[in-house]
């Protein structure tokens, strides 16, 4: 087919889209690009050579030969004759369970001192906003040492703080209830309770939100969930147990312990997080027009209807954004943890570079890893974020 010359001028070609790349000082920018390049390889030079005359290998080769400490926690399997590969993977684990754990609960805290801060009860709104000024106005890792010197002055196991008869709070951290999995592998119950979990997220969202149900979707994932569940219990032997802690001795047994370190750092980090989130929820519902309330309230919906199925819905889309920086604050936080014992992956990359010499190694994987983490938690938040800005436009 012979190609058709349409009428007008000719676009721009490759050297003038070169040019408007570069911009108006193209042979300046080259130098300075240069002179940095010349910076950085400078220093990589001079940085190779000490730790050549320090009897140091520059690489990762010793990521793969033995460790000789020990770490106080771990998610999961550790021992001081593990690579310290695993003993960094084992810092990560502790990384990414505060990060996670601390999200869920400053989120759960965060959205209801925020819809507290809006009531009109007069000394329920200057508590929230005195809460909120004295966290936001004080550094977290001061926050952090009061914590951790708080649950220290906590009682011995002996005279713990008992709450319900199932939950303990003592010096030597906090025990509350665990639920067992017997008679079955992970391969089965693992993918139960993650659907399980995704049926109640997903009914949850939509309760909060006030969007419409879609019964098939629903009732198929309800559904399954409890036939996969049931059928589990019957078929494959599955035993769950409950485990509630107890008072024996001289210490406190049973249940999930949970150590100070850990304790102390995600109460200061929830806690600090909450304060910022509390805001973002307020200026999110402020910013909703008056009259969508107005409105409401004229066909006879109670405050609490209005807010749920009016108002939330409208102000997830100013809310989300902003949340993603809270969530990713709070994971960059976590790298406090170091400053009150608690071994996440900034510790564990310090006793490592501290025993094999590797410091730069360890700065980078430190980098690597905070770089990796901040990036997914903003990739699924804003996948969420797209999702909440389409709902309720009109199609076209």
């Amino acid at each position: 087919m012979t190609p058709i010359n349409q009428p007008g001028p000719v676009g721009p070609g490759f050297p003038s889209r070169l040019r408007t790349w570069l911009g108006p000082f193209p042979f300046q920018q080259v130098l300075l690009f240069a002179g940095v390049l010349a910076i950085f390889a400078l220093f990589g030079a001079n940085t190779a050579d000490r730790m050549q005359r320090m009897g140091l290998t520059p690489g990762f080769d010793f990521l793969f030969h033995q460790a000789n400490f020990e770490i106080g926690e771990s998610v999961l399997a550790y021992s001081a004759g593990d690579t310290y590969a695993r003993a960094l993977a084992a810092g990560l684990a502790n990384t990414v369970k505060i990060a996670v754990v601390g999200c869920v609960l400053a989120t759960i805290l965060g959205v209801t001192l925020g819809i507290a801060r809006l009531s009109g009860n007069l000394l329920l709104a200057t508590f929230v906003h005195g809460y909120v000024e004295l966290l936001r106005n004080t550094p977290l890792l001061l926050q952090l040492f009061l914590w951790s010197a708080i649950i220290h002055a906590l009682p011995p196991p002996r005279g713990a703080y008992a709450f319900l008869d199932s939950v303990y709070l003592s010096n030597r951290g906090v025990y509350v209830p665990s639920v067992s999995l017997h008679g079955l592998s992970w391969a089965i119950w693992l993918p139960t309770i993650l659907l399980t979990a995704y049926a109640s997220l997903s009914l949850a969202r939509r309760l909060l939100t006030g969007a419409a149900f879609y019964m098939p979707k629903a009732a198929v994932s309800v559904l399954g969930s409890l036939v996969i569940c049931t059928f589990a219990l019957t078929s494959f032997g599955l035993a769950a147990t409950v485990d509630l802690p107890a008072k024996g001795g001289f210490n406190i047994k049973g249940g999930l312990s949970l150590t100070p370190e850990f304790f102390a750092l995600l109460i200061g980090l929830v806690v600090n997080a909450s304060a910022s989130i509390s805001e973002i929820v307020r200026s999110g519902i402020q910013s909703v027009k008056p009259g969508q309330w107005e409105a409401a309230r004229a066909l006879g919906m109670s405050p609490a209807q209005i807010l749920r199925l009016i108002v939330l819905p409208q102000a997830l889309r100013v809310i989300t954004p902003l949340m993603i920086s809270s969530f990713l604050d709070l994971t960059k936080n976590s790298s406090l943890a170091v400053a009150i014992g608690y071994p996440d992956i900034v510790s564990v990359a310090n006793t490592t570079a501290n025993t094999t010499g590797q410091a730069l190694e360890a700065i980078c994987i430190i980098a690597a890893v905070y770089l990796t983490l901040s990036l997914s938690v903003s990739a699924l938040m804003n996948i969420y974020n797209r999702r909440v800005v389409l709902r309720g436009e009109a199609r076209r």
